[in-house]
């Protein structure tokens, strides 16, 4: 597709404080007509803030500098305001309400109304219009709370598109999607650029970045760094990016290791456990596993396989019906049937979702870190203020968390410094085990990086660390050995020096005759 060379979009030297902390720094960015405009850098780097201010959320006059949009200098006091001249944002965490219909969803501000009476029947087709158009093959009374993140997230895309949108900004729109929803959703991307529309997408995935994007800006540390194009005469390099985008080289993904492995710590004999709703439907079937001390075991799985639920059927029976089977901590059987119990053995799950499970949002870092372990720092049954603040300043430090102090909110930091605050808390109950599910989900190459020091340090100290990823490259750089699930049962073992992504896949299609797909 032939791009246009018209900027539809300038800003210019954006500066936006806050409490005296300067998050954009004299940002600069040009969009083109037509084009999939990337924004990527380390999470923390101003990305979303630079986007705020883009579409009104912080209004004109509570940050400096000029945003220009189709010629005219725009001063936007609030969102409707961008929306007005066809700006629409859709954010990472989606703005559905779960109770209403997709139909109501889409028009919800913008109803379809004769004499003051809302027009079903329009309503309706209009909204069934506008799915065919994303391919969302769902009836438009369907209720939001029924739909999958996937398709949530097109319900969103066809929300905007009822309003006619110029610039569509989408905010990490993948975070949340497996692989097939993701690959529909950028396929819809395109479409929408081939029809006109002019994108900005927050995103730090560089498959996905080198697959739709036109162009691409680096944020870092509030400032842009440079922009360039993905196509054409001398495009940028997945390995420019990075460098861009954390300053520095990344020449090996994953950082060098060498374990020192000792005696079992934790395993698993042949555990099941069956879906709640679906109390005939085995989602662990027999599984028996081991992990060592100091010794870093991957455990991979297509979507369905049952990864997450074998983890928190184990941790507390927090998921599942009739779970049943056998955990032994250092040649014990232990109890694992609650959560406190499952602590108390020496277990600690960080859970995929760490927003949903890993985190009080609206807690300060301080109470998050020591949530599970409160008892490490009560005196008297009541909480030991200044102890407290010197054991989390102490994880602070250790594990670099990026804040201004720790009373700030965890909703306040970035996704990779959520998740080493989730981390914190789960070293601070001092575990045999950490179970660690999809630990890098949502966060940046720099980030990552980071996160996977703080995972081989803590095997270093003699921890056994189960690590479940998506990602099966990240497996292969992380992990000493790694077990296959497929629908909830174990396929196979492979140790690190006989894995490969083409052995793990086909462990992970195999069904119960052991015959690979």
């Amino acid at each position: 597709m032939m791009l246009s060379n018209e900027i539809i979009l300038r800003m210019s030297g954006i500066i936006k404080e806050f409490s005296g902390v300067r998050a954009l720094d004299d940002v600069n960015l040009e969009v083109r007509r037509g084009e999939i405009h990337v924004i990527c850098g380390e999470n923390g780097a101003g990305k979303s803030t630079l986007m705020n201010v883009l579409s009104g959320i912080y209004p004109y006059g509570s940050y400096e500098g000029k945003i220009e949009y189709l010629g005219n200098l725009c001063q936007f006091k609030t969102i409707k305001d961008s929306e007005h001249v066809g700006i629409a944002i859709i954010h990472q965490e989606l703005a559905l309400s779960p109770f209403l219909s997709v139909a109501e969803n889409i028009f919800l501000g913008s109803e379809i109304a004769r004499s003051g009476i809302i027009d079903w029947h329009a309503t309706e087709s209009r909204a069934a219009e506008l799915l065919d158009k994303v391919g969302l093959d769902v009836e438009p009374s369907t209720l939001i709370v029924d739909l999958g993140v996937g398709r949530q997230q097109l319900v969103e895309i066809a929300k905007v598109l009822s309003k006619e949108v110029k610039l569509l900004i989408l905010d990490e729109p993948t975070a949340a999607l497996n692989d097939d929803d993701s690959a529909h959703l950028l396929n819809l991307m395109r479409q929408l650029r081939d029809e006109g529309v002019t994108m900005i997408v927050i995103s730090h995935k560089l498959n996905e970045i080198e697959e739709i994007a036109d162009s691409i800006t680096v944020i870092r540390d509030g400032q842009t760094v440079a922009t360039r194009k993905m196509k054409g005469d001398n495009p940028v390099t997945e390995d420019e990016i990075i460098r861009l985008m954390v300053g520095r080289d990344l020449t090996n993904r994953y950082p060098m290791h060498e374990p020192t492995i000792g005696k079992p710590v934790i395993e698993i004999e042949e555990w099941n456990t069956f879906n709640p709703i679906d109390t005939a439907r085995a989602m662990a079937k027999n599984v028996s596993l081991t992990v060592h001390a100091g010794e870093i075991v991957g455990l991979a799985g297509l979507m369905g396989a049952g990864r997450t639920e074998l983890a928190m059927s184990v941790f507390g029976h927090s998921y599942g019906t009739n779970s049943s089977g056998t955990v032994k901590i250092r040649g014990k059987i232990v109890d694992t049937s609650t959560v406190p119990k499952a602590i108390a053995a020496g277990l600690a799950y960080v859970p995929e979702d760490r927003k949903s499970l890993g985190l009080n949002l609206i807690q300060d870092i301080r109470r998050n870190v020591t949530a599970a372990a409160l008892r490490k720092v009560s005196r008297g049954g009541m909480v030991d203020e200044h102890l407290e603040t010197d054991v989390v300043e102490q994880y602070r430090e250790e594990l670099k968390i990026k804040t201004s102090g720790i009373a700030s909110t965890v909703s306040s930091l970035s996704g990779g410094n959520q998740q080493k605050v989730v981390l914190a808390k789960w070293m601070f109950t001092d575990p045999e085990v950490l179970i660690l599910d999809e630990p890098t989900r949502g966060i940046d190459v720099g980030a990552k990086y980071e996160i996977y020091q703080i995972i081989q340090q803590l095997a270093d100290k003699g921890k056994a660390i189960l690590m479940i990823s998506s990602e099966l490259p990240e497996l292969l750089g992380m992990c000493d050995r790694i077990y296959t699930l497929c629908e909830g049962r174990i396929t196979g073992c492979v140790p690190k020096e006989e894995a490969s992504q083409e052995k793990l896949m086909q462990l992970m299609t195999m069904d119960e005759g052991n015959d690979a797909l």
